[in-house]
Formats: C-alpha cells, sequence, structure tokens
C-alpha cells in the first residue's frame, strides 16, 4: 500500500491566500506547502488507487503529484475543503465511485452520502455508495472502514484502511476533537500510519473564543475549541493507539514559525509504503 500525502493543511492551507505571517512567508521560502486535506492510497497489487477526501485543490494536488487519478473515493464529512473538490470530476472520469457514511445527520436532516448526491446531482458519471459506520468495505481491493468521530455541529468519520493480504493498516482520526468513541478508538488501533488532525499546539487555546477542553493530568488541552485536536492531543491519541508511525495533518498556519515545520507535522508529498 503507498499512502501519498496530497493535502495537509486546513481550510484554508498553508501558506494562506494574502498573508504574510512568519509562518506563511518561511513556507513560502522553503517552497512547503499545506493544501487543503486529500490522501492518496494506492494499492500496488491491483493497480487500484484510493482518494480519501476531495480537496478543493484536487487539480493542484495531482498536477504537482506523480500519482494516478483514483479509481474510487471516500469522503468523510461535507465541509467544504474535504468536498468541494468533488467538482473537478467533470469530464475527467469515465466513471467514479464515490463512499460516505449513510447515517442520517440532525444538523443537515440528511446523511453525508445524500449531500454528495445532491450536490454533484450533474456529475452523471460519479456513483454514490451509501456506507454504514463500521461497516468494512473492499474498495480497490483494500478493506475500508467508516469510524464515528467528534467534529460538531457535523456528523464527522474517521478511516481505517487495510490491506487484506499484506495487513498494512493505515488510520486516520478525521476531522475531530479528542472526545473520539472508544469503539472508533479500538478500530483505530494499531495502525502502521496513523495520520491525525493537529491544528494548532494546545499554547493556542487562550486565542479560541471558548478556549481548550479535555484537558489531560498536566492541564494541557487536548481539543482546541471544539472541533480539532491540539498538537499534543493529537500525539496523546497516537501513543494510546500505538501507532508506529504518526504524521499530524490539517494543520494550520497559526503554528508558531519555529514549531511550523519540526517533526512531526507533515507537508504536501509526503509518501509512505506500508
Amino acid at each position: 500500500m503507498q499512502v501519498t500525502l496530497l493535502g495537509t493543511g486546513d481550510t484554508t492551507g498553508t501558506p494562506t491566500v494574502g498573508c504574510d505571517c512568519d509562518t506563511c512567508t518561511e513556507a513560502r521560502r522553503r517552497g512547503v506547502e499545506r493544501s487543503r486535506f486529500s490522501v492518496h492510497v494506492r494499492n500496488e497489487r491491483t493497480d487500484e488507487s484510493l482518494l480519501i477526501d476531495a480537496s478543493p485543490d484536487f487539480r493542484h494536488q495531482f498536477l504537482t503529484h506523480d500519482v494516478p487519478l483514483p479509481d474510487a473515493m471516500v469522503i468523510s464529512h461535507i465541509h467544504f475543503d474535504h468536498l468541494d473538490g468533488l467538482g473537478n470530476a467533470y469530464r475527467v472520469f469515465d466513471d467514479l465511485p464515490v463512499y460516505a457514511a449513510d447515517e442520517t445527520d440532525p444538523t443537515t436532516g440528511e446523511s453525508v452520502a445524500d449531500t454528495v448526491r445532491s450536490k454533484y446531482d450533474y456529475l452523471d458519471r460519479i456513483t454514490v455508495h451509501d456506507v454504514s459506520p463500521f461497516e468494512t468495505r473492499r474498495i480497490c481491493g483494500l478493506d475500508v472502514t467508516l469510524v464515528p468521530v467528534d467534529h460538531p455541529p457535523l456528523l464527522c468519520y474517521g478511516l481505517v484502511v487495510e490491506d487484506p493480504e499484506t495487513g498494512a493498516k493505515l488510520s486516520l482520526s478525521g476531522d475531530t476533537s479528542y472526545d473520539i468513541p472508544n469503539e472508533s478508538r479500538g478500530a483505530l488501533r494499531d495502525p502502521d500510519l496513523f495520520l491525525v488532525d493537529g491544528i494548532v499546539p494546545a499554547s493556542l487555546c487562550e486565542y479560541h473564543p471558548i478556549g481548550g477542553r479535555h484537558e489531560n493530568d498536566q492541564g494541557v488541552p487536548r481539543t482546541f475549541g471544539s472541533k480539532h485536536m491540539t498538537r499534543e492531543g493529537a500525539l496523546e491519541l497516537a501513543e494510546e493507539l500505538d501507532a508506529k508511525t504518526t504524521r499530524l495533518v490539517h494543520t494550520a498556519h497559526f503554528y508558531p514559525v519555529d514549531e511550523a515545520f519540526e517533526e512531526p507535522l507533515a507537508v504536501d508529498g509526503e509518501q509512505y509504503e506500508l
């Protein structure tokens, strides 16, 4: 299983358009990008590829990185930085299966699959497949499972991708606070590679309107506001889940410049063989 991180940034990416903060300036100097979130998974046994989330930077990502167009796609939730790149499929694909959760979201009155289906009804070469949480589907020769996480006010899902022949395992936390249900933690456990939401360091919680949440024994917030984990929360979760390799994704340009390019923060283009 070959995993390529096409997009490792949050909703505005790094560098952020129109921003001249120290972190964005340094990212430009280094030629480093953290575009909006997307992960490419290639099954080298079957020569098929799965795309996790449709970044608005879809076109740029596939022109920049040497990976094939996907044979299928999974959508974790309906925020624009994970979904709106699906419009790039117009005139690009002959047939693209898109998998998404079937649970009805109380906030929207429809499931993620329903939203994808209705929003992109003009893409007649896209077929949306409804998937129940914890229901494993064989997609591109890989076992894919959606697991509920905590990203209020919308339903959101992490993912587990396993190779049924080699046992290689990729886990993604999805966009989430530290308050991930125990059943989902169990499914995510023991990954070879863990891609985990760590939007900012815990020290920045004082600048959030509602501060931080889910403090550890030392009083360090593991959730920034209500929707995303802090760096510290992400690393604690990775340790709890016994991840072999951990990369922090969905990171913001608010990281101080002297921390923004340190391990284990991911950048676009990283590739892993599992």
